[in-house]
């Protein structure tokens, strides 16, 4: 509780430093909700799901309300790197504007190469305005990964032909903050898989701050708005993981809240795509689901304003979250564990704890037994 009552206070003093800084945008959020039907009941509400997201008490609600109406005081450089530009689209792509994507539209976004009318020399201009201006107050989001083999030079960027890697270097020593967007800025993703020929890299590895990495391909939109309202909430990063993900996001694994763990654990299984089992919503681990080694909140969160995930949709997790996804995954439609174990089959949980030294989680012999059945013919 005391800890609690610290995180209010500090939240409190934040939000009362960046009250007296001037508003950049011409309208506030609440015009901006006024104009799309958005009411201050949903507004409420919204802050009451992101502060159950953040793991936070409920009167902290009334701070992520706050912080929200604040988010144009803070700066926002959002870069993009060697990346398909899949986890802008993540946020913004929606067929109506939701809070999520307001708060995006409302904070001070500086520079992103997507979403601005600027371009060629002027969008330089910007950006290099932006990292001056701002210097030492901006927060800076990454999308993409750090091409480093012959000095950077399978990236360059803009009419000056800098690197990305000059660029992420750059404009890491300003920042307040860096945030690594998806898979590939904090992990390399798919650019850093087998052989790498670019030296793809995550963004932790080129700069020297601490980085937060928001693991997925693409990461939820919820994951995305959710560690900009806690720096903007309290000007620093949560609290992370092993992998410098934040806890509240991937403090557990995808197996443990999936809606088709009953099914593991009844021992129901789809044996091949498009069976019987598939149509009745069976478990996927057979043909390749990897949540029992993922660590996400996809099953709980799910994508396009929670309408649904990868899981539900009919296809196995690929683990896009975790690093070294697209070596360490594959295949991405049969079991991992029998691969790692040499032709042994054994429950998932069993796997995880051996691989990830997660807790064993005890399951039903139904699934034990169904595990083991016909595994030499399917080996």
């Amino acid at each position: 509780m005391d800890t609690h009552s610290a995180l209010y206070e500090q939240g409190r003093k934040r939000l009362e430093e960046l009250r007296q800084l001037p508003p950049r945008q011409d309208k506030s959020l609440q015009e901006r909700m006024l104009e799309h039907g958005i009411s201050r009941r949903d507004f409420m509400k919204w802050s009451a799901s992101v502060t159950a997201l953040l793991a936070l008490p409920l009167p902290f609600s009334n701070l992520v309300a706050e912080a929200a109406e604040l988010a144009d005081r803070v700066p926002l450089i959002w870069l993009h790197l060697a990346e398909c530009t899949g986890c802008s689209e993540s946020l913004v792509r929606a067929d109506t504007p939701n809070l999520d994507s307001l708060i995006f539209d409302h904070i001070s976004l500086e520079y992103h190469e997507t979403l601005m009318a600027a371009a060629g020399w002027q969008a330089e201009e910007n950006l290099e305005h932006a990292l001056k201006t701002y210097k030492g107050n901006y927060l800076l989001a990454v999308e993409g990964a750090v091409p480093t083999a012959n000095n950077g030079a399978f990236l360059t960027v803009g009419c000056k032909g800098h690197t990305g890697l000059e660029i992420v270097k750059e404009a890491a020593e300003g920042a307040a903050a860096i945030i690594s967007v998806g898979t590939c800025a904090s992990f390399g993703g798919v650019q850093a898989a087998a052989p790498n020929p670019t030296g793809a890299k995550g963004i932790y590895e080129v700069v020297d701050k601490a980085v937060v990495n928001l693991g997925g391909c693409p990461p939820s939109e919820k994951n995305i708005v959710g560690t900009l309202m806690y720096f903007i909430m309290f000007g620093r990063l949560p609290a992370l993981d092993m992998y410098n993900r934040p806890k509240w996001a991937y403090g557990a694994r995808v197996h443990d809240n999936c809606e088709r763990r009953g099914r593991f654990d009844s021992g129901e299984f789809v044996e091949q795509f498009g069976d019987e089992g598939a149509k009745q919503g069976y478990c996927l681990y057979k043909v390749g689901c990897k949540g029992p080694y993922t660590y996400n909140n996809c099953p709980t969160e799910r994508f396009n304003h929670h309408v649904s995930w990868p899981v539900l949709a009919g296809h196995g997790c690929m683990g896009c979250s975790e690093p070294n996804f697209w070596d360490d995954m594959a295949d991405f439609e049969k079991p991992l564990g029998r691969q790692l174990l040499h032709g042994l089959d054994a429950t998932a949980d069993t796997i995880g704890a051996v691989i990830l030294g997660a807790t064993v989680v005890g399951i039903g012999a139904h699934a034990v037994a169904s595990l083991f059945a016909g595994s030499s013919k399917e080996d």
